[in-house]
């Protein structure tokens, strides 16, 4: 596509405009405390639209529209779970972390398990960013390549220099306020997107609803407490256990509670990012129910989209797909942006992708910084080190995570399904790492070795439960009686669980053996 100059204007005047308000914080970034919680200054509401932000990634603004094409609103579910999971954070996660002393998730985790629970955190939270910053990179400079004809590769390149740059120089109050900026764009975005469909609907907006209802688009699933396939129940209780996750031992997280002035304030951005983020999730599955109604309408413009989908699948060597709604789903909403966007309006959309992605990256960057300083350099190398050269820390460990996120999304490109792969396995070590932090919260009495024990037990359990995702990544063949009935969201909340049972259950046992010696 060749963007008229309007949009071209857009879209460098929004990139422009971040990046410059991202450099405006460098003076108040130069101490490690600025760098790494603001000083403690920012206000309560600045914070929770930067959780909201970190919460609308790309996957948000073009995953879940098609999740809705394709089926319904079944992972809708997972947004629900988000009330409660943050009543849970403000009751005791607020609190733990704002009074344990550190800016670190992981140095609760040394005080109440030992060293080997920090480092195993520590090693699941830098290695899980890392992938998670070049998977990002990657997926959006698929979108934007489709969308404006731009090379992936400098897209990767550009997107990620940007944001290395502002993150550097800005520190955490660069990531806040940009975050800001851009959380209202997405929400702009999302609005002109539903807007323009349903008001383009031949006989108005309850067409598309008449047309959604009648095609089950809008169903949230069964209702029936099966969670072997995707019930209503299977999103929820994974929904609930990844934010808890989030809001517990998610460094990223955990780094704005210190961001705050107040442990009140704290709590109000916790609530502000996760209701800000229910309806906004909403209005993106009714983007997608809303294509679905439109593009059936409209039956030339379908056909131009599963042509489209057919003609990349022989690009790519592979058999062509039957074209059911879950095979053109993600492509919707791509052709919908380049084919009927007024002028002005394609650009103001290209430029949200573009602050879904650096949203959740520069949130990455600063707080894998963080990490590296606290957890691996002070504690390990340099205890006693000195502000400048913990500066120096922190610009180097910003600017090296961005170049590896960058080289990751690199390598992605032809050769996806490795990214599959790896999130399996980075799902199998993060599973058991929330189990263990829940386990120092739930249980007073869990020694080290107790925690040891229900990490080791939780690892088998959700490694037995990945058996499946790993099969079809190749990496190993199953006989039936190894397979687990379950879905495979349920495993993060069965590993959890087991974590916390069996460490409770350790606990238990050397507390009365110790009482009867």
């Amino acid at each position: 596509m060749n963007l008229p100059i309007v949009d071209l204007l857009v879209i460098a005047g929004y990139l422009l405009g971040v990046f410059g308000l991202g450099c405006w914080f460098v003076q108040r970034s130069r101490t490690t405390s600025g760098f790494m919680a603001a000083g403690g200054r920012l206000p309560g509401w600045a914070v929770g639209l930067s959780i909201f932000g970190t919460y609308l990634s790309s996957n948000t603004f073009l995953g879940v529209p098609g999740k809705a094409y394709g089926a319904n609103w079944n992972a809708f579910a997972f947004s629900l779970s988000l009330p409660l999971a943050a009543w849970i954070a403000v009751r005791w996660f607020v609190p733990l972390h704002r009074n344990s002393g550190s800016i670190s998730a992981y140095d609760h985790l040394e005080k109440r398990f030992g060293p080997w629970a920090r480092t195993y955190g520590v090693a699941c939270y830098i290695l899980i960013q890392l992938v998670r910053v070049g998977a990002i990179l990657f997926a959006v400079s698929l979108v934007l390549s489709a969308l404006t004809g731009w090379s992936q590769p400098a897209i990767i390149i550009t997107a990620g220099a940007l944001v290395t740059v502002y993150t550097a120089l800005g520190g955490i109050e660069a990531v806040i306020w940009t975050d800001v900026i851009q959380s209202i764009v997405l929400t702009v975005g999302a609005a002109i997107l539903l807007l323009l469909m349903l008001f383009g609907m031949p006989e108005g907006p309850g067409q598309a609803v008449q047309i959604a209802r009648e095609n089950d688009k809008l169903s949230l699933g069964s209702i029936s407490f099966d969670l072997t396939t995707s019930t209503f129940w299977v999103p929820l209780l994974y929904g609930l256990f990844e934010n808890l996750k989030n809001f517990g031992v998610d460094q990223s997280y955990v780094q704005r509670y210190h961001a705050s002035p107040t442990e009140r304030q704290a709590a109000r951005s916790v609530w502000l990012g996760a209701l800000l983020y229910l309806p906004v999730s909403a209005a993106f599955f009714a983007i997608g129910s809303t294509a679905y109604a439109y593009y059936q309408t409209h039956p030339k413009m379908l056909a131009e989209v599963e042509a489209q989908v057919a003609q990349r699948a022989v690009d790519a060597g592979e058999q062509v797909p039957v074209m059911t709604d879950a095979a053109v789903g993600d492509s919707v909403l791509p052709h919908f942006i380049v084919d009927q966007l007024p002028t002005g309006a394609t650009g103001i959309l290209i430029a949200a992708i573009f602050a879904a992605a650096m949203s959740s990256i520069d949130t990455s960057l600063n707080s894998s910084a963080t990490v590296t300083l606290l957890d691996i350099y002070k504690r390990y190398l340099r205890p006693d080190c000195g502000e400048r050269e913990s500066m120096v820390v922190l610009y180097a460990a910003t600017a090296a995570m961005g170049a590896a996120g960058v080289a990751v999304a690199l390598a992605l490109i032809g050769t996806e399904s490795v990214l599959d792969a790896w999130w399996t396995l980075s799902g199998i070590f993060s599973g058991a790492l929330l189990g263990i932090f829940l386990l120092g919260v739930v249980s007073k009495r869990a020694t080290r070795t107790a925690g040891l024990i229900g990490v080791a037990a939780g690892l088998l359990v959700i490694l037995w439960l990945s058996l499946p995702q790993l099969e079809k990544a190749n990496l190993v063949s199953l006989s039936s009686l190894l397979r687990n009935p379950l879905h495979e969201h349920m495993t993060i909340v069965v590993g959890a669980i087991t974590v916390v049972l069996v460490g409770t259950v350790a606990a238990l046992v050397m507390t009365r053996k110790s009482a009867t010696v």
